[in-house]
């Protein structure tokens, strides 16, 4: 069977992934599912300082590292700057961006250059409660 290449679907996503958890998985293979290709923007730890005012758990490289194994990601890059996500869509020729209803119509205005999905999150599970057990546990 030949496939046109000019068909195949790219979904890109973007977020932290630190302290890797289920509903870090369930939100990739959800998006995985959408597409031929999952692109993962990785928030550098910059960013995510900036963000979150505390930098991540585990390292840029270890994230990048740790999503580019999980199956059906395609590709990993690391996210420098929340305004260039424009940028990044067209870069990797997204036509679907994948979020966490968390961010529920923050991304509304990039249809003009891809669908946009928002996912629901995983139920009770987030990296800061697993951080906050952690830390009461030791």
């Amino acid at each position: 069977m030949k496939t046109d290449h000019h068909a195949s679907k790219t979904v890109i996503t973007f977020g932290t992934f630190d302290v890797f958890h289920i509903g870090h998985l369930n939100i990739l293979q959800r998006a995985s599912a959408l597409g031929d290709r999952l692109v993962v923007g990785i928030s550098s730890d910059a960013l995510n300082i900036e963000k979150k005012q505390r930098a991540p758990v585990y390292s840029q490289q270890e994230r990048m590292a740790i999503v580019s194994q999980i199956k059906g990601v395609s590709e990993v890059f690391l996210e420098e700057s929340l305004e260039a996500k424009a940028g990044y869509l067209r870069q990797y020729q997204a036509q679907i961006l994948v979020m966490g209803d968390d961010w529920k119509g923050r991304f509304d205005h990039f249809s003009d250059l891809c669908e946009v999905v928002y996912f629901a999150r995983t139920p009770s599970v987030s990296t800061t409660s697993i951080i906050e057990v952690v830390k009461a546990i030791t």
